[in-house]
């Protein structure tokens, strides 16, 4: 995070300037240097692969390169040589001078800091990687071999990054034009690969990005008496310039002119808050692009034209009269100074209600305050609808706020609502965007006049359309920080304002709006997902067992038969499903969204995302929720109880012809799995039973198995025929899985025993919905073939190309058809 401090910079200045305040930090960590830091370890990362993996594409591109040069005149090459050598020192140093003379002797320091580094980097790269080939070739003259950075490059190029040569062309030209000449020479004389002149650019780069985040990037507060020269050269006759806080300014001018805010925009306003900004960005679709990524003089204009726009549109807001650079890293911004106060200074949030007392106290005992603090108790009926009118005028033209909080609406001494803090707004914006602003300006006005006054004079000015369109997106994620603040002081006041636009608007949709891109459990989900399938393939390689020639090197019919058990499995847990839906489905869809299954599975742990999938389905099939749920609830117990039931008696099946096919004595004793399971049950009831606590703890988690399920399971007695369907379908669904993991035993040319196969697959099944990683990647495989190679007496290797070859059939394979099924059943939303 950035070691800044910014005031807001939407907040408008008081009537009374407030005194100065110190605090702003003499550097700043910039978080787009780290950002560039990565991607600069990346890039170099991947020129190292490279050079050790791709050698003879490498070998020919030099080669190609060695070709070249030859027709090229030897003399003069050499004389370019020493040329470009000389230039590349004489830039630098010209410009480490120019920079001086200008009172910049920091940042110089900072990039000898930085060449030191690279250059430190550079030797020892050339000790890591001196014996790969790819990155030297041999000296001429028989010298030895060149090394694998090339020369001076890194730390020239670190010091002229670290020093910065933003808005400075012509030396950017200069170092480009010397950069690109030595490069040139270096190929030419033999002292250069092309790789080891790209390492050496990454090298230099990111070592300049990772001094200039370590030790920060120095930044200066402009004087006040160079603030006056500034604007003055705008038209502005400034008087007086009084600091206001961090970053602003209040400036008076000759002759009576109005007062002007003036906000500065420099390297410390850019990075506050830039990591939170990019988080941000990331999760939400609807975020706004940070501030921080955007050039100096972008967001300058982007400001200044959100202002003019806003003001052109008849919108109350500032407007800004002066815009001017102070160099290539800072700027100023004037707006007529609003002799106004936000709603967050004005007035006093709506009290949270007390908790009943429990013994009845005398009369106004637990009565909340009105006024806490003296503040008045919220706006009037007519600034409310002012507010709104604002807000519509800015939606006429399709401005986008993206900001709206309590700091944002300013009211002035005449009740008139000025809209601010337009730094971030869109021009153009979509339909999405200004539904935002209409749920950010209710939260803001529910928490200073409550809900019910909130939603009528929005829906007096926008009229209902608008107001309900904006409700599914009244959800915190979608508002400004300091609504989210503010809401969160109060526990049912976000309920409170939902169910007051329901209440007026039953037939608007009440549905959240998905705006998340990408949620943290999710990341978290996947982040673990690869680190199994990593160590899933370490593993299977730590074998000699090639995944990509399991398939090639199967008996083909035998293959066959396991891709035909494999693709047979979906219309049958079609039926499956289907049996413990009283309703009527229909069969494609259902078939679509089994096959769907598939796919999101990947991104979820054990069978998460089937079942939300499932539930999804049947919410759009015209189901409601509560059916749905409770559906989905007796398939999963039915197939609990089945599988179980399997389980026990392939387990007692292997106990009794464990001599089959030569195979000796089963390890499994008969009826194991019966027995150890009645032991924990009968040991399971007893204690439930005979400790008070454990048994309100089962009453409450078999509270919803009866209010929800067993009714419908009592629904479902009624269609006989159905729910003997279904119970057939969880039984074929099983065996159509334990017929493919047969097929592929056979395949790879062992020779278990069915009902061994069937306990292998029954217990690893079980295990791919505990382990928490996409499709219990890891925990299937590893138990899967355990048991496998015990109860079928096979050797290790045997069972894991078996259990290898299954999982591409049943899990890697239907991911391509999966994922057809989801947008098909998106596009027809049924999903």
């Amino acid at each position: 995070m950035a070691t800044v401090i910014q005031a807001d910079e939407s907040q408008e200045s008081r009537t009374t300037p407030p005194p100065a305040r110190t605090g702003r930090a003499d550097r700043v960590r910039h978080p787009a240097a780290l950002i560039r830091l990565v991607a600069g370890v990346c890039w170099i990362l991947l020129v190292l692969l490279l050079a050790g993996y791709a050698r003879s594409s490498v070998f020919g591109l030099d080669s190609d390169v060695a070709r070249g040069v030859d027709l090229l005149p030897w003399p003069p090459a050499k004389l370019t040589a020493a040329l470009c050598g000389t230039a590349l020192l004489t830039v630098p140093l010209g410009f480490a001078v120019d920079r001086v003379l200008r009172g910049d002797g920091r940042r110089v320091a900072d990039a000898v800091l930085a060449a030191v580094l690279a250059y430190g980097l550079t030797l020892g790269l050339d000790l890591l990687a001196g014996d790969l080939t790819t990155l030297t070739h041999p000296l001429p003259a028989g010298l030895g071999r060149t090394d694998p950075v090339y020369g001076h490059f890194a730390p020239v190029l670190a010091f002229m990054t670290a020093l910065g040569t933003a808005g400075r062309r012509r030396w950017r030209t200069a170092l480009a034009v010397t950069l690109t000449l030595s490069g040139l020479s270096g190929l030419v004389t033999g002292y250069a690969t092309p790789l080891s002149l790209l390492l050496a650019l990454l090298l230099g780069w990111t070592t300049a990005h990772a001094a200039r985040y370590a030790v920060g990037e120095p930044v200066a507060s402009p004087a006040e008496g160079q603030i006056a020269t500034a604007l003055a050269g705008t038209g502005v006759r400034p008087d007086a310039v009084l600091t206001l806080g961090t970053g602003r300014y209040l400036v008076t001018q000759h002759g009576g002119g109005p007062d002007l805010d003036v906000h500065l925009l420099d390297r410390y306003a850019q990075a506050s808050g830039l990591l939170g900004h990019l988080w941000l960005a990331l999760r939400l679709r609807t975020a706004p692009r940070p501030l921080g990524l955007r050039p100096l003089r972008a967001g300058l204009e982007h400001q200044t034209l959100l202002g003019h726009a806003a003001s052109a549109a008849g919108a109350r807001t500032r407007l800004p009269v002066a815009v001017v650079e102070l160099g290539p890293d800072a700027a100023l911004v004037a707006y007529r100074r609003l002799d106004a106060r936000p709603f967050a200074e004005l007035f006093a949030e709506l009290p949270e209600p007390p908790e009943p007392p429990e013994p009845p106290g005398p009369p106004g005992e637990g009565l909340p305050d009105s006024l806490p603090h003296g503040l008045p108790d919220g706006p009037t009926d007519a600034e409310l609808r002012d507010a709104w009118q604002q807000l519509a005028l800015l939606q006429r033209r399709r401005i986008a706020h993206r900001s709206l909080s309590p700091n944002t609406v300013l009211l002035d001494a005449e009740g008139r609502v000025h809209l601010v803090g337009l730094a971030r707004g869109e021009i153009a914006a979509s339909e999405l965007l200004l539904r935002l602003d209409v749920a950010g300006l209710l939260a803001v006005l529910a928490v200073y006049a409550g809900p019910e006054r909130a939603v009528r004079a929005a829906i007096e000015v926008l009229g209902p359309g608008p107001v309900g369109t904006a409700l599914p997106l009244l959800q915190p994620i979608a508002l400004a920080r300091d609504t989210r603040a503010a809401l969160a002081r109060h526990r049912s006041l976000a309920a409170d304002l939902r169910a007051e636009v329901q209440r007026r608007m039953p037939q608007a949709p009440a549905e959240p709006v998905r705006l998340e891109r990408l949620r943290p459990r999710v990341l978290l989900t996947v982040v673990a997902g690869i680190a199994a399938g990593y160590a899933l393939l370490q593993f299977l390689f730590s074998l000699d067992t090639n995944p990509v020639n399991l398939v090639t090197g199967a008996d083909p019919l035998w293959l066959a038969g396991a891709a035909f058990w494999a693709a047979a499995s979906y219309p049958v847990a079609t039926f499956a499903f289907s049996g413990f839906v009283p309703e009527k489905l229909s069969f494609r869809s259902t078939l679509a969204a089994q096959t769907a299954g598939s796919f999101v599975k990947v991104a979820s742990p054990g069978g998460v995302g089937g079942l939300a999938l499932n539930t999804r389905y049947l919410q759009c099939a015209g189901i409601p929720t509560a059916q749905a749920m409770s559906s989905i609830g007796v398939s999963q117990l039915f197939g609990l109880v089945l599988h179980m039931l399997q389980l026990a008696v392939f387990s007692a099946l292997v106990g009794v012809n464990g001599a089959e096919f030569g195979s000796g004595s089963s390890p499994l004793p008969k009826g194991w799995v019966l027995g150890l399971a009645g032991a924990v049950g009968a040991v399971a009831a007893v204690s439930v039973a005979a400790v008070p606590r454990l048994r309100r703890r089962a009453q409450t988690l078999l509270r919803p198995l009866r209010a929800e399920v067993l009714p419908r399971l009592l629904d479902l007695a009624q269609h006989p025929g159905k729910l003997a369907g279904g119970v057939a379908g969880q039984l074929m669904v099983s065996m159509c899985f334990v017929l493919c993991l047969y097929c592929c035993t056979r395949a790879v040319g062992q020779y278990p025993g069915f009902n061994a196969v069937a306990v292998g697959f029954l217990a690893g099944n079980a295990a791919g919905n505990v382990v928490p990683t996409p499709g219990g990647v890891g925990g299937v495989e590893g138990l899967m073939s355990f048991m496998l190679a015990t109860t079928g007496h096979i050797d290790n290797a045997g069972a894991l190309a078996a259990v290898m070859l299954f999982r591409i059939l049943t899990f890697m394979l239907p991911v391509l058809p999966g994922w057809a099924a989801f947008a098909w059943l998106q596009r027809r939303r049924a999903i």
